[in-house]
């Protein structure tokens, strides 16, 4: 919660006090007085922090009590007599508007992202690239080509000026809203969350150049909602490239001004059966890696200097990772067939394509929430779902043996990866979404159940290391340690010795 704009609900809490406690022969100054300082809150709050819409209550209510005391201080005419009932009212409804706006403050505070953790300052860069060979398939403009917006962060000089905005293009703002099913305005103060990240920054010459790491946003989620994880992986020395895979993210906005949507949920439906809608989900996940494969083309470039950058010859091509979230971590893992990836995280992402390969002989972390891993050890235990557990989850017996088909090859594939090196996580008390930024939005998202009892910064903490510790034991030839076993430090990670 910002300063100034606390200080202002204090005084108008302060002003309600003042008008219903004093008598009213009493009032006329001092609530004149308190108006003028909440006014004058008021207006350092909007120059300073700028006006957001949760705090519209409070903006009303210092306008008019100082309307109105100013009147009568002015005028110092006697207290006007006014109906209990209508004072009773009025005082009812100033205040329903100051619980319901400490409600809003709760529910929608400008947060602070954690700092990274590593030594380098972060800079950052967006790429727009234009994938002139594939045609775009899921866009209305069916005779496109793929296009794909890239945000790195790398490390970097010592930064001057102001971080970078967490959003980067604020229009956006409306279509995460209305993905969410809430009113347009409603994520409109996220525009005032920063970053730690310098733009257009000068690479650090601590060393000559520095490993890459491709990341994937999970379906209808963002790029931006990844930043912290890249921050902190580009403060410890890493090139993080994290792609807004077009028409997946909630919205994807364009350099010339072109703002696409989602559109890969026509995909898949309630009426579909099992296979057609694996089918389809392949067929996304084909394009997702697609992405990255092209991706990884594009930095080749970067790095010969075709493509303008402070990047330019600092790309460590030959220590190449990947990670991503949900759909994102399958492409993570789909994309780490290709020979030029060494190395994967999938941070709760079932897989997919798996029947069109052999298993991925490489190292694989696989990092799981609680709620997911508790679905896979059903599979592992071989469980069967009573019919009341079926109809509790609206699934046809049919449909989840041939789901139970499918993990129990999720299932090898995984093993497949930890006997190359890789190890098969949960953490304790999280769900899908403590592996996003999206955890640190809103405190209400943990009492719905959406982000597990863990808290969202503890949550970061414990896979940010985790995460680091596995690219630095594999791209660095460094660390591993945590990959070894259980740690003391971090008791809500879970190791799986037994798939």
């Amino acid at each position: 919660m910002r300063l100034f704009e606390l200080l202002l609900f204090l005084s108008n809490i302060g002003l309600f006090a003042l008008t219903v406690l004093l008598k009213k022969g009493r009032r006329r100054i001092p609530v004149f007085v308190a108006s003028g300082i909440a006014t004058l809150l008021l207006v350092i709050h909007w120059t300073v922090e700028g006006y957001r819409f949760q705090l519209f209550f409070p903006y009303c209510i210092t306008i008019i009590f100082l309307a109105i005391s100013g009147y009568s201080y002015f005028r110092k005419t006697g207290p006007q007599k006014i109906p209990r009932f209508m004072l009773g009212s009025a005082y009812t409804v100033i205040a329903i508007m100051l619980v319901v706006t400490a409600g809003f403050m709760y529910a929608f505070p400008v947060f602070k992202l954690p700092e990274p953790t590593g030594e380098f300052k972060v800079g950052t860069q967006t790429f727009h690239f234009v994938d002139t060979n594939r045609e775009e398939i899921f866009g209305e403009a069916r005779d496109g080509k793929r296009e794909l917006m890239v945000q790195v962060w790398y490390p970097a000089q010592a930064g001057t000026g102001k971080y970078a905005p967490f959003i980067p293009d604020t229009r956006i703002l409306r279509y995460m809203a209305a993905n969410y099913g809430l009113p347009g305005f409603t994520f409109g103060h996220l525009k005032y969350v920063s970053s730690h990240a310098y733009s257009g920054a000068e690479v650090s010459s601590a060393q000559t150049s520095y490993p890459l790491i491709l990341a994937n946003p999970g379906f209808g989620s963002s790029r931006f909602l990844h930043t912290s994880q890249a921050e902190n992986l580009a403060s410890h020395g890493y090139i993080v490239a994290v792609i807004d895979h077009t028409y997946n993210t909630f919205a994807t906005e364009f350099p010339d001004g072109r703002i696409t949507t989602i559109s890969t949920n026509d995909l898949f439906s309630p009426d579909h059966d099992y296979r057609t809608e694996s089918g389809n989900r392949d067929k996304l996940g084909k394009v997702l890696t697609g992405d990255v494969a092209f991706a990884l083309d594009q930095f080749e470039i970067i790095q010969s200097g075709q493509i303008p950058s402070h990047l330019k010859g600092r790309i460590d091509l030959g220590h190449v990772g990947v990670f991503g979230h949900s759909i994102g971590g399958a492409t993570a893992y789909d994309a780490s067939y290709d020979p030029r990836i060494a190395v994967g995280i999938d941070l709760d992402g079932g897989l997919y394509r798996l029947r069109y390969r052999e298993g991925l002989r490489k190292p694989f972390l696989f990092i799981n929430s609680e709620s997911e891993f508790e679905k896979l050890k059903m599979v592992m235990d071989n469980r069967v779902y009573t019919e009341a557990e079926l109809k509790r989850m609206g699934n046809t017996r049919e449909w989840m043996d041939q789901v139970t088909e499918d993990k129990k090859l999720e299932l090898e594939r995984m093993r497949e990866s930890v006997d190359s090196g890789g190890q098969f996580l949960y953490i304790e008390n999280s769900e899908h979404l403590n592996f996003a930024d999206v955890q640190f939005i809103s405190p209400i998202f943990k009492m719905l159940g959406i982000t597990g009892k863990i808290a969202p910064e503890r949550a970061n903490s414990v896979i940010n290391a985790y995460m680091l510790d596995f690219f630095d034991r594999y791209l660095k030839n460094q660390g591993g340690v945590l990959m070894k076993g259980p740690d003391s430090r971090f008791p809500e990670m879970k190791f799986v010795t037994s798939l």
